[in-house]
């Protein structure tokens, strides 16, 4: 017996109907009735359709916090040791023309994938603490954007620096 001799049992499997495709008893219409929106293709209202009033979602009342969070580009350790040299202080616009990021539209977090074996200054927008504890391991520094106390709105003392 070869893989391509084989064949489903007689009978426990049916082609599918072929509507629309000429005489044949399901023709012209194919059992769609006669015009209308639901004898279109892709026709349909939709799971939620509720008639065209409000649907249920948007009548609920909404309670709680929605934040849906800040959207970082990230760029791990290891990506930076392959594209600077040594001693470099690396800004958000260096990873742009990098190639690390593709635009400074939303900020830049660094992450702590691979490890850290010569020393830079990186100046991005957050940072992991592990990336920022084998950064400074290696001799570099991380620098972060000064941190506002919302009750003063003065700088917090020690937060600029990682």
């Amino acid at each position: 017996m070869k893989l391509g001799d084989l064949k489903p049992n007689a009978g426990s499997r049916r082609d599918r109907k072929r509507v629309g495709r000429g005489p044949g008893g399901t023709d012209k219409t194919a059992g769609r009735g006669h015009k209308g929106q639901k004898s279109r293709s892709g026709a349909g209202k939709g799971q939620f359709f509720e008639g065209g009033r409000s649907s249920l979602l948007s009548r609920l009342p909404k309670r709680g916090f929605n934040h849906v969070g800040t959207e970082y580009w990230l760029v791990n350790l290891n990506t930076l040791e392959q594209r600077f040299e040594a001693g470099a202080t690396i800004t958000k616009e260096d990873l742009v023309a990098s190639g690390l990021v593709r635009n400074l539209s939303r900020p830049i977090k660094l992450l702590a994938r691979g490890e850290v074996s010569m020393v830079f200054t990186v100046h991005v927008d957050a940072a992991s603490g592990g990336a920022v504890a084998k950064i400074v391991a290696a001799g570099g520094q991380v620098v972060l954007p000064e941190a506002v106390s919302l009750e003063s709105g003065a700088p917090v003392a020690g937060a600029q620096e990682a």
